[in-house]
């Protein structure tokens, strides 16, 4: 295996990116680095705080002072904010609405991408998020662009919100998801896009057993030292 390699997993909102790529990173016993939980923690950190999340300066100052970490505790794969475990709180509705606003912002972009380039300075990395083919890890061995259907990510999040024992309106899910799909591919810096060497995978119809199996296999066929 060659343990050098770093895998890139782009895709829209609630395309799986997140459950697959730490699936991938088990089976191929890499670093997982969940992008969208650092740019969660600073929209979680903004709206406690009471910060505008449209005002880069203020949000580029309050990123100065958060250290975010992703951890492995036990099996597990945790948030840390400033130390504190925020892992379950950046997942709530009101970050999930507005991390958008906080990641399309240019200062906010580059230092985060700055981190993500050196969490994964040694290889070893299956990274997910909107740009990592395209802006953070363009180098990256391999590259994925996974997607889905709007109506069948909506359904997937509110089937997870269902079963978290959240209260969850599909109608206003898939709003919410095509508008951040609309802010995320409308930015002005690094927005979502296809790498030109990706591979497109359209999850709509499979499982994330099947999405993982077969990414796996794509890196088996450009890394010859990777056994079946």
């Amino acid at each position: 295996m060659n343990t050098q390699m770093n895998i890139a997993i782009d895709g829209p909102a609630g395309a799986g990116k997140s459950t697959v790529a730490k699936l991938l990173a088990e089976k191929l016993e890499f670093v997982y680095i969940d992008t969208g939980a650092m740019y969660r923690a600073l929209t979680w950190k903004a709206i406690k705080e009471n910060v505008d999340v449209n005002d880069e300066k203020v949000l580029h100052q309050l990123l100065k002072e958060c250290d975010i970490a992703l951890v492995n505790e036990s099996g597990h794969s945790l948030v840390k904010l400033n130390g504190q475990d925020v892992t379950e709180e950046i997942r709530n509705a009101s970050v999930t609405n507005n991390v958008s606003y906080v990641a399309k912002h240019p200062l906010i972009r580059k230092e985060m991408v700055s981190k993500q380039q050196l969490l994964a300075a040694n290889g070893g990395t299956v990274m997910d998020g909107r740009d990592i083919g395209t802006a953070v890890l363009p180098e990256a061995n391999v590259k994925i662009f996974l997607t889905a259907s709007v109506e069948e990510r909506a359904k997937r999040r509110h089937e997870e919100n269902i079963s978290k024992g959240m209260s969850s309106d599909l109608v206003k899910l898939k709003e919410d998801i095509a508008k951040r799909d609309q802010i995320d591919s409308e930015r002005d810096v690094a927005p979502l896009k296809q790498a030109e060497d990706a591979i497109v995978l359209d999850s709509t119809s499979m499982s994330i057993e099947e999405v993982v199996e077969n990414i796996y296999g794509v890196i088996v066929e450009r890394d010859g030292t990777v056994e079946h």
